[in-house]
């Protein structure tokens, strides 16, 4: 293991008078994570009426959601290299190209090998936004505002998936179920437009103020770009935390994303037109979890504490606050208790995601941030493969009894929080 270098924990505490340039480009991040699981929310929200069509089983729609995991998987360790092979600006337009058509192409899906392969692509592309958008957020944001910066593009998350349950089933309803995976392709292109005629590094950008600049770079130690190995990366204990937490944490999130839709239909027999209420109020909770998250430890820096206590409270509050979705299993069948504690997990998921971006970026040099990104996510989407085809296949065996997924869901941030807590004692920037 090699040595380390605290990282400081008095940030400059300079007022950020001199510009807002940076918030308007965690808006740009923002707005594509949003649209990044607008594509990625839709086969989940037209389960129920595509596998009426193609007499889906549940292990066939697991089938589909392995294939963008698997994709995803082989994708983010690559994909972090790209992004620190081409920079944000280029490599962040590829990735959202490339998701964009592959989500257009469901519409032209007709089985269930089409629709994985479809998925397939979208996967590959997704792959991009995070180890793209948190890089960003190393660059742009001094160590204080990050966490609350990545809890606020880590929002568009929610946002995407609260829009997608009205827009969907509206497209859907007046022109056809293969509209609906057309309807995102015009805010993929508008991002595009405007990405990459408006964003450059700070050093480089033109709307920059030298006091933003400044302010910008206070705590941000000089360093000259240089490429580390993943062999490098998986050798150091925050990245290895990283990967396993995510590894152990994520694969609910996915369970959210695409079952919940099928959850409701099924134990509540909420079809496509009367689904969207729960989930808007679901996914809006998650969206101030996702601030409230980053704010959190932010708060508590700015307060005086260090920033290994920071972290680790508003990780463990998360994980904490997970654990009554438990309750699902004896809600009795009322649908607002459920969306209640659904809620809450989901809210506590998107704060634990925001610091564990965050947690990248404190103890890793900026030049590898994206890879370490990469490299979490990888652990992140291979236990969402193990777990999707797990779940597909206990749904068909139990007859849809989903019980025991929601009270093994409860306890796995607070195994994850463990895992970094034994890996990484002290929050401090690596030596590579």
């Amino acid at each position: 293991m090699s040595a380390t270098v605290p990282l400081s924990d008095n940030v400059s505490s300079q007022p950020a008078k001199t510009g807002r340039v940076r918030w308007y480009i965690c808006g740009l991040l923002f707005y594509a994570t949003t649209v990044n699981y607008m594509d990625r929310q839709v086969v989940g929200l037209l389960k129920p009426v595509i596998a009426k069509e193609l007499h889906w089983s549940e292990s066939d729609y697991s089938s589909v959601v392995f294939a963008f995991q698997m994709a995803y998987a082989i994708m983010m360790p690559i994909a972090g290299r790209i992004i620190d092979w081409l920079g944000t600006r280029l490599g962040y337009a590829l990735a959202v190209v490339v998701w964009s058509a592959a989500a257009m192409s469901h519409a032209l899906a007709r089985s269930t090998f089409q629709f994985a392969a479809a998925r397939f692509m979208l996967g590959i592309g997704e792959a991009g936004n995070f180890p793209a958008a948190i890089k960003t957020v190393a660059d742009w944001f001094p160590v204080k505002e990050r966490a609350l910066a990545t809890g606020i593009f880590n929002s568009g998350s929610n946002i995407g998936a609260l829009i997608a349950p009205m827009l969907i089933p509206v497209v859907a309803a007046h022109f056809g179920w293969r509209a609906s995976f057309l309807a995102t392709g015009i805010f993929d292109v508008a991002w595009v437009v405007v990405w990459l005629l408006t964003f450059q590094t700070p050093r480089r950008s033109k709307l920059v103020s030298p006091g933003e600049l400044a302010y910008i770079e206070a705590d941000q130690a000089g360093e000259p770009p240089r490429k580390i190995s993943y062999l490098q990366l998986v050798r150091e204990r925050p990245a290895l935390a990283i990967l396993i937490a995510k590894f152990i944490t994520d694969p609910v999130w996915w369970f959210y994303l695409f079952w919940l839709p099928g959850f409701l239909n099924s134990q509540y027999h909420l079809d496509l037109q009367h689904i969207g209420p729960p989930l808007v109020i679901i996914y809006f909770a998650a969206d101030f979890g996702s601030i409230g998250g980053g704010w959190l430890s932010g708060h508590l820096l700015k307060r005086g504490w260090s920033v290994t206590k920071a972290r680790k409270t508003a990780l463990l509050t998360c994980a904490l606050c997970v654990v009554p979705i438990s309750l699902v299993m004896v809600s009795g069948g009322n649908i607002w208790l459920t969306v209640a504690v659904i809620s809450l997990g989901t809210a506590a998921h998107q704060g634990w995601s925001a610091n564990i971006y965050t947690l990248a970026s404190d103890t890793f040099p900026r030049s590898a941030v994206a890879s370490v990104i990469g490299l979490g996510g990888f652990g992140a989407a291979i236990g969402g493969m193990l777990v999707a085809k797990l779940i597909g296949w206990w749904l068909d065996f139990s007859h849809d009894s989903y019980g025991p997924i929601f009270l093994v869901a409860a306890f796995a941030y607070l195994l994850g929080f463990l895992v970094i807590h034994l890996l990484v004692p002290r929050v401090e920037q690596v030596d590579i």
